[in-house]
């Protein structure tokens, strides 16, 4: 084939009509944070809601599942994290600094300090806010899902 070109035909998949359906409906996945890493879990929970492992993937699609996460009160997180990791905001106003460790946080509201590990693995742009209503955080056990059948995720390897 010497001095000939080989053409190859490649095209951008890009889903359609039904796929997109497909896509928007989504099923249910249910994670159990019970003695799971706070990052990893966040990590596995961020690609379920992104739609990754999927093969009509795109990404400016929500084409992700929804995820529904119980026991965060009972996520480990490792090192000194703790004592030295600080959630900061700001009011806007002078002096309007606050600081929070996750110590305290994680025994106030455990569910934030899931939402926001898994929010920050989401894309920054108007997507974030589609994928966010994907995803339901229970510090406990209950959750009232059942009607949706979730289904456990697997065990990760």
């Amino acid at each position: 084939m010497c001095g000939s070109r080989l053409l190859i035909d490649v095209r951008t998949f890009f889903p359609r009509g039904e796929q997109v359906e497909q896509m928007r409906e989504g099923k249910w996945v249910l994670l159990d944070a019970r003695d799971q890493v706070l990052g990893r879990l966040a990590t596995r929970a961020a690609r379920i809601l992104i739609g990754k492992d999927k093969p009509v993937y795109t990404p400016f699609h929500v084409s992700g599942d929804h995820v529904v996460i119980v026991n965060a009160e009972k996520v480990r997180v490792t090192g000194r994290k703790l004592e030295q990791k600080i959630y900061r905001r700001h009011s806007g106003y002078p002096g309007g600094l606050k600081e929070v460790s996750l110590k305290h946080r994680k025994q106030t509201r455990p569910a934030e300090v899931v939402r926001d590990a898994i929010l920050g693995m989401l894309p920054k742009n108007r997507l974030r806010a589609r994928l966010a209503k994907r995803l339901r955080i229970y510090a406990g056990e209950e959750h009232p899902h059942a009607a949706q059948k979730p289904v456990a995720a697997p065990a990760m390897q």
